[in-house]
C-alpha cells in the first residue's frame, strides 16, 4: 500500500511538473530573476501544485557582445522543446545601430508568436497611490518594432532615414481579441469582491488608443480591426468600448487613471503608455508584463538592464516577481499566483523595506526574503 501510495505521488508530481526557462540576459536581469525563482520556489507545497524545474538560458547584448549572437538557436530549440514557460530578465539594447545586432526580446516574441503584452499598472490598497486599476494590452509583433529601416540621400545630399511600420488586419484582432477577453476575465473576478473593496465600479470597459486622425490607414486599420472584434461578437455585449488619441490618452491617464479598465494599444504607443503608467504607482521596478501568445507565455518586468546600479543589490525586485505571478496566472495557476500578488501588496502596505527607486534603503535581497517570508 505505501508503495502504491508512493507510486501515486509521484504520478501526481510529474503531472504538475512545470519547468520554467530562466533568461536572465543584461544588467539588473540577473539580479532580479534569482529573486523570481526564488519567490516560485518559496510558495507552499500542496498536492496540486506545481514542482518546479528550471533552465538557465542565454541572450541579450552582452552574450552578443562576447558570442556573436544575442538570441541562441540553443535557448530557442530548449524553450520550445523543454519549457512551459519562462521568464525573461531585461536587455541592454544600445541605442545606437550596431552591426549584426537586433533586440532578443522582440526576436523571442516573433519566433514564439508571443501576440500581446499584458501589463498590469494597479494601486495597492492602503498606500498612498492614486487609484487605479488598469491592464494595458500592447500589440507585440508589428508596428515599428518590425524594424526595417533605411537610410537614402535625397537631391541635395542630405541623409534621410525612413522607418517602416507595420499594421496588419490579423494582429490587431488578436490584440483586440486579448483585451476584450481580459476584460470579461476581470469583471469576473471583481464580482467575488465586496463592492466596498473594488477599486472599478461601473461595466468593463475596453479603450483602444490610436492616432488615425493623423495616420489614417494604419492607425485607422487597427481602430476598425479592434473595434469590429466588439461589434461582430454578442458575447462582448457587457463591455463598453471608447477611444482616445494616443496623445489624449497619455493626458487623461495622469489626470483620471480610475477612468480607465482595459487599454489596447499598437506596439510603440503600449510601450510608452505602459512605462508613463507606472509612475502613477510609484516605480518601473514595480510593473509587471506577460508576453502571452496561444501556447507560450514569457514574464517580463516592464523596467530595463539598469546598468548604473547592476551588481549592487539596489534594484527593486518586484516587477520580476509580479511577472511571476502574471506567468502561472496565464499557465492556470492561479491561486499560486494570488498568493504572489498578496504577500507583494503587503510587503508594499507596510512600508517598512523599500527598494531606493521607493526611497528607502533595502537590498534587492532585503525585498525577496520579506515576500518569501509572507508567502
Amino acid at each position: 500500500m505505501a508503495s502504491l501510495l508512493r507510486r501515486g505521488l509521484a504520478t501526481v508530481a510529474q503531472l504538475n511538473k512545470v519547468t520554467i526557462g530562466l533568461i536572465p540576459a543584461d544588467g539588473i536581469g540577473r539580479e532580479v530573476i534569482p529573486a523570481a525563482r526564488q519567490v516560485l520556489e518559496s510558495l507552499p507545497k500542496t498536492e496540486s501544485s506545481p514542482r518546479f524545474e528550471f533552465i538557465h538560458l542565454d541572450a541579450g547584448f552582452e552574450h552578443f557582445q562576447k558570442h556573436g549572437v544575442a538570441l541562441p538557436e540553443e535557448t530557442l530549440t530548449r524553450l520550445r522543446g523543454e519549457c512551459q514557460g519562462a521568464l525573461f530578465g531585461a536587455v541592454s539594447s544600445p541605442s545606437h545601430k550596431v552591426a549584426g545586432y537586433s533586440s532578443p526580446i522582440v526576436a523571442l516574441r516573433k519566433h514564439l508568436d508571443l501576440y500581446a503584452n499584458v501589463r498590469p499598472v494597479a494601486s495597492v490598497a492602503g498606500t498612498d497611490q492614486k487609484q487605479l486599476d488598469m491592464l494595458i494590452i500592447r500589440e507585440n509583433t508589428e508596428c515599428l518594432y518590425i524594424k526595417q529601416e533605411r537610410i537614402e540621400t535625397d537631391a541635395k545630399g542630405q541623409k534621410v532615414a525612413y522607418a517602416d511600420r507595420k499594421i496588419s488586419e490579423y494582429a490587431s484582432r488578436r490584440a483586440g481579441q486579448m483585451a476584450f477577453n481580459m476584460a470579461l476575465m476581470r469583471d469576473k473576478l471583481r464580482s467575488q469582491v465586496p463592492a466596498s473593496e473594488r477599486l472599478w465600479q461601473d461595466k468593463p470597459k475596453v479603450t483602444i488608443v490610436h492616432k488615425s486622425n493623423v495616420l489614417s490607414v494604419t492607425d485607422g486599420l487597427w481602430r476598425e480591426t479592434v473595434r469590429s472584434v466588439k461589434e461582430t461578437n454578442s458575447k462582448y455585449a457587457g463591455v463598453d468600448m471608447d477611444e482616445q488619441l494616443v496623445d489624449s490618452m497619455v493626458y487623461r491617464m495622469f489626470r483620471e487613471p480610475e477612468a480607465f479598465d482595459v487599454v489596447v494599444a499598437p506596439n510603440l504607443y503600449g510601450d510608452i503608455i505602459s512605462d508613463g503608467a507606472a509612475a502613477l504607482v510609484g516605480s518601473l521596478g514595480l510593473v509587471p508584463s506577460a508576453n502571452v501568445g496561444d501556447h507560450f507565455v514569457v514574464g517580463e518586468p516592464v523596467h530595463g538592464s539598469a546598468p548604473d546600479i547592476a551588481g549592487q543589490q539596489k534594484a527593486n525586485p518586484i516587477a520580476a516577481i509580479r511577472s511571476a505571478g502574471l506567468l502561472l496566472e496565464h499557465m492556470g495557476y492561479a491561486s499560486e499566483a494570488a498568493r504572489i500578488y498578496q504577500a507583494v501588496d503587503g510587503v508594499l502596505r507596510e512600508g517598512q523595506i523599500k527598494t531606493p527607486d521607493l526611497g528607502g534603503k533595502s537590498t534587492t535581497q532585503d525585498v525577496t526574503d520579506a515576500i518569501c517570508k509572507r508567502l
